[in-house]
């Protein structure tokens, strides 16, 4: 059994956003990372005071080599678990065949969202503006982050994680691949889906087309749907669901991983 868990946070939010999560689990006695992406590391305050020039600069493919890098470095192989584009890129190393396997929660989708025209109009603003970093303001995560919050919870919410996101990892993630439909890995580590079914950024609808997709592949994939959550679910009230959830698929989902079984259908 891993005891080892990477939290890969998304889009418009820096590691902080896990500090419940993993709080929760070192509670439960594992060694838990949250590394930012490159040039994110740095507080909150910082980093809506950074040039946008040096963010443009930043790709996906860095971001996920990033990731990499780090799971590669750790005593065994990590649960990776990501929120938002976070989910993406757990996506994509266990593809490359990382990890003990995989929580995609709120996942931007491999194909990107030119499959899904109505999430992508949602995302129309945002898209628009791809000069070095692409800021999200406080309607904006209103909208599609936490519609479910009272406003108080909102505003204090986008004060401590909110921060202007990588234009070109965004315009990346959201078009999908360059050329033709991105593949599932024949196999790779387990993975599992969650949607919360309120969530504007990244629908129920699309998360399942997600699974359906990754369902090619000859290795576990689960889907799960919590109702009444935003896409602000790791926390807004009963996040405590979700992280248990997530964690106590994972760690059995693991076992096997790490032991060599075959995964299970």
């Amino acid at each position: 059994m891993t005891a080892a868990v990477m939290l890969i946070h998304g889009a418009w939010l820096t590691p902080r956003a896990w500090d419940r999560f993993k709080t929760r689990y070192e509670a439960r006695g594992l060694t838990v990372v949250a590394p930012a992406w490159p040039m994110l590391d740095a507080p909150v305050e910082d980093l809506r005071r950074l040039s946008p020039r040096p963010l443009g600069r930043l790709t996906l493919d860095a971001v996920v080599a990033a990731h990499a890098a780090h799971a590669v470095a750790m005593v065994e192989p990590p649960i990776l678990i990501g929120h938002g584009l976070g989910g993406l890129i757990v996506q994509r190393l266990l593809d490359g065949g990382c990890g003990a396997c995989g929580v995609a929660i709120a996942s931007t989708p491999p194909l990107g969202l030119l499959a899904r025209p109505r999430a992508a109009w949602a995302l129309r603003r945002l898209l628009a503006r791809w000069s070095g970093a692409t800021p999200l303001s406080p309607e904006g995560f209103t909208e599609l982050f936490a519609p479910t919050l009272p406003e108080d919870e909102r505003r204090q919410a986008y004060a401590e994680h909110v921060v202007p996101a990588p234009a070109r990892v965004v315009r990346q993630a959201l078009l999908g691949p360059g050329s033709g439909a991105a593949r599932a890995a024949r196999r790779r580590p387990p993975l599992l889906l969650i949607a919360g079914d309120q969530d504007r950024m990244a629908p129920p609808a699309m998360v399942a087309a997600a699974a359906r997709h990754q369902r090619r592949a000859a290795s576990r994939t689960d889907l799960q749907c919590f109702s009444g959550r935003s896409h602000w679910l790791c926390n807004e009230p009963g996040w405590e669901d979700v992280a248990d959830f997530a964690l106590d698929w994972a760690l059995a989902n693991g076992r096997a991983a790490l032991s060599g079984q075959a995964p299970k259908g």
